[in-house]
């Protein structure tokens, strides 16, 4: 697989642009074998506060869990928007993100990142991708994630059952939070990620959601935030979206643990929209 290795982060804001020109993708229905780099990256102390601030993480030296996509995102964007990728981007649905800490990272740390594409295949509403990301320190993995997203459309195949975490009925109210009609403009500003699904509702009725609508890693994020303090060092994280969230709106968060696992579930009155579990490695 060869390797492209990258001077400064995709700006993200170019690249949907891009992905709203007339499609150049195709490329057979074959993923791109090959993955870009970006190494010797430094997290700006400004930067990691306003994002934690907008997540709810306290700020005590290291990394949140869920800060490393932010710096994957771009990467796997430009993989995807680039010629001969299967996909377009425009209309691709977050449909998982599974995450290992394998330690904490500390936020003065030097970090090389990997970012390449993976195991297209069918779903019952389309076609599935995978995009795998990597963070190392000194050649030391710290971090990985995988991103599962859905282009909608006619199944290339038969889809396989995927297991997913189980939803927890009994699960105890944990928050309830009232989330404003500007948060996905506000994640976007620590993010980066300038999907005007999230901006406007007007872009996002373009798109067919009825208005606009929080960003995935957004509401996974603020759910993990808050169980800090209680986490393990090194665990997996496995967090399905289920419906989206439209802004404004009210949500309940349902937390349980049991056997040192804990299960999440994000809800409003008539909708689930996100089920996670948190496992000690």
């Amino acid at each position: 697989m060869a390797t492209e290795n990258l001077t400064t982060e995709p700006r993200l804001g170019s690249r949907y642009a891009l992905a709203l020109l007339p499609w150049r993708g195709g490329g057979g229905g074959e993923l791109p074998d090959r993955e870009l780099a970006l190494d010797g990256l430094t997290v700006d102390p400004g930067r990691l506060a306003d994002y934690a601030r907008v997540c709810g993480f306290p700020l005590d030296g290291r990394l949140p869990t869920t800060f490393p996509q932010v710096l994957s995102f771009g990467p796997q964007v430009q993989l995807m928007t680039e010629p001969g990728f299967p996909l377009r981007l425009p209309g691709l649905v977050h449909l998982r993100q599974r995450i290992t800490v394998h330690r904490p990272i500390g936020a003065d740390e030097r970090l090389d990142l990997r970012v390449r594409a993976a195991d297209l295949r069918p779903h019952a509403k389309g076609t599935q991708v995978d995009l795998l990301s990597s963070v190392t320190v000194s050649g030391e993995e710290v971090w990985s994630a995988v991103s599962t997203y859905l282009s909608r459309g006619t199944p290339t195949g038969t889809a396989e059952a995927e297991r997913e975490p189980a939803e927890v009925p009994d699960a105890p109210l944990a928050a309830r939070w009232h989330l404003a009609g500007d948060t996905g403009r506000r994640y976007a500003a620590v993010s980066g990620d300038v999907n005007p699904i999230h901006l406007h509702p007007l872009a996002a009725k373009a798109f067919g959601f009825p208005g606009a609508i929080a960003h995935g890693m957004w509401t996974a994020a603020r759910c993990l935030a808050t169980l800090q303090g209680r986490l393990p060092e090194a665990y997996d994280l496995d967090v399905v979206f289920r419906k989206p969230v439209v802004l404004p709106s009210d949500v309940q968060l349902h937390v349980a643990h049991a056997t040192g696992t804990w299960a999440l579930a994000l809800r409003s009155t008539d909708r689930l929209h996100l089920l996670a579990t948190v496992t000690p490695r």
